[in-house]
């Protein structure tokens, strides 16, 4: 097998996956048959996954709702610890607007959100 064709074979593969890992430990030595197995076949399920079930990249607002809970913060107390109106954070939560270059750096800096996300790239 070269690559997992369906979900018939992922779901074998996975349950394949499982019993290795029972078998196969930090201890076990990497020419291992079942260590072996267990790498190739974890690759397959990469792959497989990677085109299935692909991860996406979060966006701002959902990136920032989480910080908030994190952090406790209401929308009042964010726009406060950004320097920002509450208006203008209630625009960017909801997608009505996007934050300026100097409102971006300051919600990096403050809030420790990669500048990827922020800028969405």
């Amino acid at each position: 097998m070269t690559r997992i064709e369906n979900e018939t074979q992922y779901s074998a593969v996975m349950e394949r996956v499982e019993e290795l890992l029972q078998i196969v430990g930090e201890e076990t030595p990497s020419d291992d048959r079942n260590s072996v197995e267990l790498v190739l076949l974890s690759n397959l399920v990469a792959d497989y996954e990677d085109v299935h079930y692909p991860i996406k990249k979060p966006s701002l607002i959902s990136v920032l709702k989480l910080r908030m809970f994190e952090l406790g913060l209401s929308q009042c107390a964010l726009a406060e610890r950004l320097g920002m109106n509450q208006s203008k954070i209630s625009e960017i939560l909801s997608g009505k607007s996007e934050p300026t270059l100097h409102q971006a750096r300051k919600i990096v800096e403050e809030l420790n959100i990669s500048p990827s996300v922020v800028l969405g790239v």
